[in-house]
């Protein structure tokens, strides 16, 4: 644990000093530091995992004191077959292209060209593996010419050795051999000044870890293998890796969509982060609801946490043809004379959602817990379906202010075509976590006793006071298809046995107040007469 904590300390340093960087350079909170740390953190991992795979391939290798002029010695045909021999996922660099070297030559002239030369050649080399494309196929750069967004060109020789100086202060190596399990802290760490609600039309939000935990531990309760996991609103992808680590990242392959290139450039590092650097060719970054990539494919998990309300009136109408007809069968909502930004397009990602599910496929939704309850319209729609076809598993309502961006209400909605349609679960959760501060604004956090009470709860299918029911289908369709676990409870009357002496007594003691009551009401009534009587106009 103390060596855990350690390369946990010395990454957090690594990426602040980057920051400082950035910041000594006249960076330092602009547009482009985000591009900067992100990319540079890149290459460092990609470096480090290359040397690792490296020289576990060849032994003698971790022993040599120049690694990359031992590299740079081989003979040609020596060096391809070595690289061949390595996993398809992993980074393909050469001699030249190690940070070490970069660092052994900085001196030299034009080293901002070489930093950005080498870095392009890298992102050729890689790019199969490592580039996220775009709906039409278009694949992106892993690197930028990162020296260009230094104006002076004067300084970008003294900032391209900065950084090569910061990475080349300690390795991950050591961090893969030990395996472990620290990555989840790092990249929430390295996105924190990069993954708030910047008020554009498509703001991003971060998912609490808490939340995505209950949900991959519900989804997957046994063992499997070779299964497809999928996002359609991914993000910086919190909820993926979840369900990735409940599943074992070697059986799952992940799956994923999003409109922002920050969000699934951040995707991109945290599966490379997490050992699923097989997916990153199923990254795509499209308009889910007007241009999905996977609309014919089927997933076997699939979770959300989708945008509530964006407006889409720009391509709305265009959803209203045959195309979409089948995936939007509830409905699409309309646009407002007012407020368009309120459309709730979250309706959608769920009916999407519902169309990708395989066979015996399995999501889970966030949606604002209005949803839930709505009497009619496309919501009720929608959750009459799941009912029908006996695709609800249940539904659990979290605390308010559970996000921190956010203060609307949320529930997380349970979908499983194998659903047991006799025990749905409705969780009320709501009275759990405690409030804490974070800068302005105030947020729920869950105890992970809380996390574990949910959890085993729900798949226990218990029914807990206050907390829990287990209902059918027709008990819901009864309730106008509710999914609130509070409209389930029972109301529970205490009764106390006394004696009709006692009960008389008690009457008796009720009719003296009352009458007490009423003498005083009436002589307050005299008394606002009189007054009344006695006022007179000046």
């Amino acid at each position: 644990m103390t060596q855990d904590l350690n390369f946990i300390t010395k990454t957090k340093e690594l990426i602040d000093n980057l920051k400082s960087v950035c910041a000594n350079y006249g960076l330092g909170n602009d547009g482009n530091e985000f591009k900067i740390i992100t990319q540079v953190f890149l290459y460092k991992f990609l470096n480090d995992k290359f040397r690792y795979e490296v020289k576990k391939a060849k032994p003698e290798l971790a022993l040599v004191e120049n690694f990359s002029k031992a590299l740079q010695d081989m003979p040609e045909d020596d060096y391809l077959f070595l690289v061949n021999s390595l996993d398809a996922n992993i980074p393909r660099l050469q001699s030249h292209q190690l940070i070490s070297h970069l660092y052994n030559n900085q001196n030299k002239e034009d080293f901002a060209k070489t930093f950005d030369d080498t870095l392009r050649d890298i992102s050729v080399k890689n790019a199969d593996i490592f580039s996220i494309k775009s709906f039409t196929g278009a694949k992106d750069k892993l690197f930028d010419e990162l020296s260009q967004y230094i104006s002076d060109s004067s300084q970008r020789d003294a900032f391209c050795r900065a950084l090569v100086n910061k990475l080349f202060e300690f390795s991950f190596e050591e961090m893969f051999e030990e395996k472990y399990d620290f990555f989840a802290t790092i990249f929430e760490y390295l996105i924190k000044d990069y993954n708030s609600d910047s008020g554009g039309k498509y703001a991003e939000y971060y998912t609490p870890h808490a939340v995505a935990r209950i949900m991959a531990a519900i989804m997957v309760t046994e063992p499997v293998k070779g299964v497809r996991c999928y996002d359609p609103s991914a993000g910086s992808g919190t909820l993926l890796m979840s369900l990735a680590h409940q599943i074992g990242e070697q059986n799952c392959s992940i799956y994923s969509e999003d409109i922002s290139q920050k969000s699934s450039t951040m995707l991109r590092l945290n599966l490379v982060l997490n050992g699923l650097t097989h997916s990153i060719p199923n990254i795509i970054k499209t308009n889910t609801i007007a241009q999905p990539y996977y609309l014919n494919q089927k997933f076997d998990y699939i979770v959300s946490n989708p945008p509530f309300k964006l407006d889409f009136s720009d391509f709305r109408d265009d959803l209203e043809k045959d195309a979409f007809k089948d995936r939007f069968y509830a409905g699409i909502p309309k646009v407002p004379k007012a407020k368009k930004e309120s459309m709730a397009i979250y309706l959608l990602f769920i009916q999407h959602i519902m169309h990708s599910l395989s066979e015996s496929g399995k999501a889970a939704i966030v949606v604002p817990t209005g949803f839930i309850t709505a009497q009619s319209g496309i919501e009720k729609k929608i959750r009459e379906k799941l009912v029908k076809q006996g695709w609800l598993r249940g539904v659990v309502s979290m605390p308010s202010n559970i996000f921190a961006s956010t203060g609307t209400n949320v529930s997380v909605l349970f979908l499983d075509k194998m659903a047991d349609s006799a025990h749905i679960v409705l969780m009320d959760a709501s009275k759990l976590g405690q409030t804490v501060k974070e800068g302005k604004n105030q947020r729920t956090v869950l105890s992970r006793e809380e996390e574990r009470q949910i959890i085993e709860v729900f798949n226990a299918k218990e029914a807990v006071e206050d907390l829990s029911v287990v209902v059918s289908k027709a008990q819901i369709a009864e309730k106008n298809y509710s999914f609130s676990a509070g409209q389930y409870f029972e109301v529970k009357i205490e009764y106390v046995d006394i004696t009709a002496e006692e009960f008389q007594a008690k009457l008796n003691g009720f009719e003296e107040r009352l009458v007490g009551m009423f003498a005083e009401g009436k002589a307050l009534d005299s008394e606002i007469l009189g007054s009344l009587k006695k006022l007179q106009m000046n």
